[in-house]
């Protein structure tokens, strides 16, 4: 994997974490620097190691800052084509999972990661890790399917 790539996956972690482009940007940055600051070269990352320094870096960002609710009397745009609605509805349907449930298919089905690298990223056994994305998994199922229905 390249630099490239390994930047745009915690990006990516960082942005659903947070939601919010500047800080996601800001921890992916500040990951690299850690990175760099502890191993002396970029060169020989390991992308379980970024994970992990990712998710500390979240969580005291999600610490540190409160989420600012809409007003009230906001609009939400419609929907122009059915793909919008159908992440509108991934979407919504991941929201009503657990935090833990979100990440591990995050790191899973959109960054496609493999088991080992989610076992070092949140400090799980390999037995956890597919316990876990099994349950995640069948919960998103039928979540959308209530959807759906």
């Amino acid at each position: 994997m390249d630099l490239e790539e390994a930047y745009d996956k915690i990006y990516r972690y960082a942005y659903f974490k947070l939601n919010n482009q500047s800080v996601a940007e800001d921890v992916t940055q500040e990951t690299f620097l850690r990175f760099i600051s502890q191993k002396g070269s970029v060169h020989e990352y390991e992308i379980k190691y970024l994970y992990v320094i990712a998710r500390n870096l979240c969580i005291d960002e999600y610490r540190r800052v409160k989420a600012d609710p809409l007003p009230e009397d906001y609009d939400a745009p419609a929907p122009f084509d059915d793909r919008r609605e159908e992440r509108m509805m991934v979407r919504e349907a991941l929201a009503k999972l657990p935090q833990e449930d979100q990440e591990i298919l995050l790191l899973r089905h959109v960054n496609g990661e493999a088991v080992g690298t989610i076992c070092k990223a949140l400090g799980i056994s390999r037995f956890a890790a597919y316990r876990r994305l099994k349950s995640a998994e069948d919960k998103m199922r039928e979540s959308l399917e209530v959807n759906e229905g």
